[in-house]
C-alpha cells in the first residue's frame, strides 16, 4: 500500500470519527425551552375600571334672558364670587316700568268704578224703598176709594222698575270686582316681568362664564330660536367628575363604589370620591361614523372635599374600584394562555403521549387532532389556563379566574400556593406545548427579582 493511500485512509477515519462525535452531540443536546417562572402566592387585589371625562360643579345654573332688551348694567366679571341675591346684570326697564304704571292706573280706575257701583246700589235701594212706600199708600187709598186705578197701577209699575234697577246696580258691583281682579292680575304680570330685568345670583357660587357685555341686546328663546345665555353661575363647593365608561365594564360599576380622581391641571394631587350616578342610556356621539361609534355610559363620581383650584371643564381621569380581594391566590396576567384541549365524557383532559423519539421541537402551537380523530364521548374546546413547571416539563393546567387586578388575576381553581407558573418570554409562552421540556432562565448574580 502506497503512502498516499494510507494518508487518504487516515483522513477518512478522522472525518468519520468527527461525524460520529457530531451526531452523538446533536442527538444528545437538550431541546429544552428557557422560560421565566413565578410562584403563585396570596395577594391583595383591586379590580379597577379606568375612565376619563370632565370636572363639573354638582349645582350650576345657565342664566338666560326672560325679557328682551338692552343690557344697561353689568355688575360682575367672569371668575367673580357671588352671594345669593347679589345683582348680576340689569336689562333696560323703561318699557316694562311704563307697562306697570299703566297697570296700576287701570287697577285704580277699576276700584273707582267699583266704588261708584256701590253708590249706585245705595241710591237704587233708596229709590226702591220710596217706590214700596208709595205703592203701599196707593193700595190703602184704593181700599178706601180715595184714589184712582191709574194711580195705583203707576205706583205698582214704579216699584217693579226700582226692583229691577237695584238688581242691575248689584250686578255692576260684581262686574267691578271682576274688573279689579283682572287688572290686578295684569299688573302682577307686569310687575313680575319688570323684576325679571334685574337678574340676581340664585346661590353662592362663582361666575364661571359670561357671554354678554354692557350695551348688547338680549333675545328671549322661542321654540325654534335659542335665547341668549348670559352667564353661568356654579356652586363649586361640591364637585363631580363626569366620566365615560365602556359598556363592557358598566355591569361591574355600582353606586357607592370608591374612586380615585386625577385632574390633568393638578397633576401632583389625587382625590377620592364615590360613584353617585350611573347612566341608563348610552352617550350619543353624533361625530362618530356609522359602525365606528363606541358605546359608552356616563358615570358620575362625587369628589370628597373642596378643590378651590378646580374649574368646570377640567379634564380628569378616574379609577373606580369595582371589587376587592384580600389574600387570595393570584397568577400573573402574562402567564395566562388559551389552548384547545380534548376532554373525555367525564370532563377530564385527554393528554396524548409525546413521542420520546421526537427530538426536534416544531415551531408554533401544537396542532390539534381533527374532529374525525376524536373518540366517542370526547369533545374539544378552547380552554384558559397556565403552564406549570413540573419535573422540568411544562404542563398546561386549566384555571378558573375571578377578579382581574392591575397585574394579577384571582385564581378560583386549578392552582395551589407555591405552583411555579411560566410567565415568559412572550413568544415562548405563546408557542409552548403541553409536555415541552423547559429550563428556568439564569438570573444575574446579585439581582433579586421582584414579585410584588
Amino acid at each position: 500500500m502506497s503512502r498516499r493511500k494510507k494518508w487518504l485512509i487516515g483522513v477518512g477515519v478522522v472525518l468519520l470519527g468527527a461525524a460520529t462525535a457530531g451526531a452523538n452531540f446533536y442527538f444528545k443536546k437538550s431541546d429544552a425551552v428557557t422560560v421565566a417562572a413565578e410562584a403563585v402566592k396570596k395577594r391583595d387585589l383591586l379590580q379597577l375600571v379606568s375612565a376619563s371625562g370632565k370636572v363639573q360643579a354638582k349645582r350650576f345654573v345657565n342664566i338666560s334672558a326672560v325679557q328682551m332688551g338692552r343690557v344697561t348694567r353689568l355688575a360682575v366679571e367672569e371668575g367673580d364670587r357671588v352671594k345669593a341675591g347679589q345683582l348680576l346684570l340689569e336689562i333696560d326697564p323703561n318699557t316694562l316700568r311704563g307697562t306697570v304704571q299703566r297697570g296700576e292706573a287701570a287697577v285704580e280706575g277699576a276700584r273707582a268704578g267699583l266704588a261708584q257701583a256701590r253708590v249706585n246700589v245705595e241710591t237704587a235701594k233708596a229709590n226702591l224703598q220710596l217706590a214700596r212706600d208709595n205703592a203701599r199708600r196707593q193700595r190703602d187709598l184704593w181700599a178706601q176709594g180715595l184714589t184712582t186705578k191709574e194711580q195705583l197701577d203707576r205706583a205698582e209699575s214704579e216699584l217693579k222698575v226700582r226692583e229691577t234697577e237695584l238688581q242691575a246696580r248689584e250686578t255692576g258691583i260684581s262686574s267691578g270686582q271682576q274688573m279689579i281682579r283682572q287688572e290686578s292680575a295684569q299688573l302682577s304680570t307686569s310687575q313680575y316681568n319688570l323684576r325679571q330685568v334685574t337678574l340676581l345670583a340664585p346661590f353662592d357660587g362663582i361666575v364661571t362664564r359670561r357671554n354678554i357685555e354692557e350695551g348688547e341686546n338680549v333675545v328671549v328663546g322661542t321654540m325654534n330660536n335659542a335665547g341668549s345665555q348670559l352667564m353661568t353661575v356654579a356652586d363649586m363647593s361640591i364637585i363631580e367628575a363626569e366620566v365615560e365608561v365602556d359598556e363592557t365594564e358598566i355591569p361591574s360599576v355600582q353606586i357607592g363604589q370608591t374612586a380615585k380622581i386625577t385632574i390633568d391641571a393638578l397633576p401632583d394631587r389625587t382625590f377620592t370620591g364615590k360613584v353617585t350616578e350611573i347612566g341608563n342610556s348610552p352617550i350619543q356621539n353624533t361625530t362618530a361614523q356609522a359602525g365606528q361609534q363606541a358605546t359608552n355610559f356616563k358615570v358620575t363620581v362625587t369628589i370628597d372635599g373642596q378643590i378651590p383650584e378646580a374649574r368646570p371643564g377640567f379634564t380628569c381621569s378616574a379609577e373606580i374600584t369595582t371589587a376587592t380581594r384580600s389574600q387570595v391566590l393570584a397568577v400573573p396576567i402574562q402567564a395566562m394562555a388559551v389552548r384547545e384541549l380534548v376532554f373525555d365524557d367525564k370532563g377530564q383532559i385527554v393528554r396524548e403521549p409525546r413521542d420520546p423519539k421526537s427530538k426536534k421541537r416544531p415551531k408554533g402551537i401544537e396542532p390539534t387532532a381533527a374532529a374525525a380523530e376524536l373518540k366517542p364521548g370526547q369533545t374539544r374546546k378552547e380552554t384558559e389556563g397556565v403552564f406549570v413547571m413540573r419535573d422540568k416539563a411544562a404542563v398546561f393546567v386549566p384555571v378558573k379566574i375571578g377578579v382581574a387586578g392591575d397585574r394579577y388575576f384571582e385564581v378560583l381553581s386549578g392552582l395551589k400556593d407555591g405552583d411555579q407558573v411560566i410567565t415568559g418570554p412572550f413568544n415562548s409562552v405563546r408557542n409552548l406545548r403541553d409536555g415541552d421540556e423547559i429550563k428556568p432562565e439564569d438570573k444575574p448574580a446579585g439581582v433579586v427579582k421582584k414579585t410584588s
